[in-house]
């Protein structure tokens, strides 16, 4: 399954981060367990994933039965008292569907108690159920987000905000609390999922681009990264990082993690793809994507490899493994996130700097 192409390293040193949407597990007998147990278990998984060297955890927001986090800030605030050095943040809060102003003051404040450690990861979301939950038209999916980005665009660099538009009351001079501590306000980006819009959307905000790659050779996203660099050169912004998500899991060897994997992937492919049309994923399909895709799957020798070549094809400053995909045992997602902090991580580190 190794794919031993490399390429050179990026502009700066690369950041390894962790991401999760809280998929529903079972327990070690194949039983389902319940909200809470799962949120606590996501507790427990980043407490492990800071002891262990990893630099980020995103948690998703999701308001449907298959995952268990709807109010990610809250389950970072408990991960922010039981962890040190790990930063903490979003995959992804859905801008769209909530407000601006609160998404600052609540990111803020997860900031201010973490010392520093919050992110936000805004974004439009790949699913649609929080629209009609909080009260909104998806007739006005454009136009709330760009409205709303707009807003937080500003709150987030500690300016006072003023602004009008067609979805809320204008705002004039408005100072926001608790103002960022640290120089450039708070820290955030936008997920994107590949369309030539969205990169200029987050020139035009100067918030950067946290690339979806789901699917597919990652070498595919390239003419998106030479848009976001060429856009950041024509309108004069000064460079910005670049990140990118992509689901995968690490086991001792190759054979045990694919096979670990392909069940609860299946489970989670096909429940959604049944709200969304597609047909059932079959296990070639899957060994395929394995083999050559954007499922970072196998032991860390594996996984290092790829995760190094697409860091250096694309030039980015973040990865972020999506460790849990769908009702994979706790155990299980334990023992990938201790691989991956123990054996993974250093070995891209080897690799980029070309010292392997």
């Amino acid at each position: 399954m190794a794919n031993d192409e490399t390429t050179p390293a990026p502009r700066t040193p690369v950041e390894l981060g962790l991401d999760t949407f809280g998929d529903m597990t079972v327990d070690p007998d194949g039983e389902p367990k319940s909200y809470g147990q799962v949120l606590r278990d996501v507790v427990d998984q980043a407490v492990l994933a800071d002891r262990v060297g990893i630099d980020f955890i995103g948690l998703g927001e999701h308001h449907r039965s298959d995952f268990a986090i709807s109010a990610p800030d809250i389950v970072l605030a408990g991960i922010a008292g039981r962890t040190e050095r790990i930063k903490l943040g979003t995959a992804v809060t859905v801008l769209s569907s909530d407000d601006p102003i609160r998404v600052f003051e609540r990111f803020s404040t997860l900031d201010a108690i973490s010392n520093g450690r919050a992110e936000v990861i805004i974004g439009r979301g790949s699913f649609t159920e929080s629209f009609p939950l909080f009260g909104h038209d998806l007739a006005d999916y454009e136009v709330l987000f760009n409205e709303k980005l707009s807003i937080f665009a500003q709150a987030r660099r500690g300016d006072p905000v003023t602004w009008s538009g067609t979805h809320r009351t204008p705002l004039t001079e408005q100072v926001l609390y608790p103002a960022v501590e640290k120089p450039g306000g708070l820290t955030a980006w936008i997920g994107v999922g590949g369309s030539p819009e969205s990169v200029i959307r987050s020139v035009q905000s100067q918030i950067p681009m946290m690339l979806a790659i789901i699917g597919g050779d990652p070498a595919r996203f390239t003419p998106f990264v030479q848009l976001y660099r060429r856009a950041q050169q024509e309108l004069h912004v000064d460079p910005m990082p670049l990140g990118a998500h992509s689901p995968g899991h690490v086991a001792d060897t190759d054979d045990e993690a694919a096979d670990q994997l392909w069940p609860h992937f299946k489970h989670n492919r096909d429940t959604i793809g049944r709200d969304r049309g597609w047909p059932e994923v079959t296990r070639d399909e899957y060994d395929a994507e394995v083999a050559g895709g954007s499922l970072y799957v196998g032991s860390p020798e594996t996984v290092a490899r790829r995760i190094a070549r697409t860091v250096g094809l694309l030039g980015l400053d973040r990865f972020d493994l999506k460790y849990a995909n769908g009702p994979m045992p706790h155990e299980q997602l334990l023992h990938s996130i201790e691989l991956y902090g123990t054996a993974v991580i250093p070995r891209v580190r080897e690799l980029l700097a070309g010292t392997a």
